[in-house]
């Protein structure tokens, strides 16, 4: 069952060595987002999965141990999804960013709780197929914490990474709205067409947190809302 959810953002630019001379902008960010790590550790879940989106190369699951880095946006950094069994034979393909960035939080926040294991969902996945995947997430263990990332929509402003989109406000205030709430039904109903439009990376993420939290009764609570750099970012807390 699940007992705890944290949804944060999954820029790159969280990581202080990645944004450089611009790491004071995101300060409030990324605070957020470590006291929305708190709460998965205060639950003592038995198993926590990273949960972020991927494009189609990287969808699917991540071993514990599975190595990220930040190379490719020129860091020299380079993290791993918690430990990797003694006897593992292998720790899987490298992570995608959201999962990366996920990894990142975790060790800066000296994770030392359950068990870490990582999700990628493609980021046109079908919001029912969504669902029914935190479902099963749901069901692996006893106690079961979701770190889900994902952005807002890419077009609040004329430069960010969509263009500004005037549709683009009004849906990250509704998916925040949504996500601070808990608000299962409003985040089952997110436009998944809408989202792929303003480039919403999260869309699938949230929904399939939506599914896994069916039944649990938790209540959220909202930590952040902005859009730096035109991007919408939230970070929410469920116990």
């Amino acid at each position: 069952m699940l007992v705890a959810a944290a949804v944060c953002p999954c820029p790159p630019l969280l990581v202080p060595e990645v944004a450089a001379g611009a790491a004071p902008e995101l300060d409030a960010a990324r605070d957020a987002c470590l006291d929305a790590v708190g709460v998965l550790a205060a639950a003592r879940p038995d198993l926590l999965v990273v949960v972020g989106p991927g494009d189609d190369r990287s969808a699917g699951p991540y071993p514990a141990g599975a190595h990220g880095t930040f190379r490719g946006v020129g860091v020299d950094l380079d993290v791993t999804l918690g430990d990797a069994p003694e006897d593992a034979a292998t720790a899987g393909g490298p992570l995608p960013q959201s999962l990366t960035v996920g990894a990142w939080l975790l060790d800066r926040a000296h994770w030392a709780g359950a068990p870490i294991e990582g999700l990628a969902l493609s980021q046109g996945a079908a919001p029912e197929d969504c669902a029914e995947a935190g479902r099963a997430l749901a069901r692996r263990a006893d106690r079961v914490a979701l770190l889900v990332m994902g952005d807002g929509s890419a077009c609040r402003t004329l430069k960010a990474p969509g263009y500004l989109d005037d549709r683009a406000a009004a849906f990250d205030a509704l998916a925040t709205e949504a996500l601070g709430s808990a608000d299962l039904d409003a985040i089952a109903a997110l436009d998944a067409t809408l989202a792929h439009e303003l480039k919403a990376a999260g869309r699938a993420p949230w929904q399939l947190l939506g599914g896994a939290a069916r039944d649990a009764g938790l209540a959220g609570r909202l930590l952040y809302e902005d859009a730096p750099y035109g991007v919408g970012y939230t970070v929410a807390a469920w116990s």
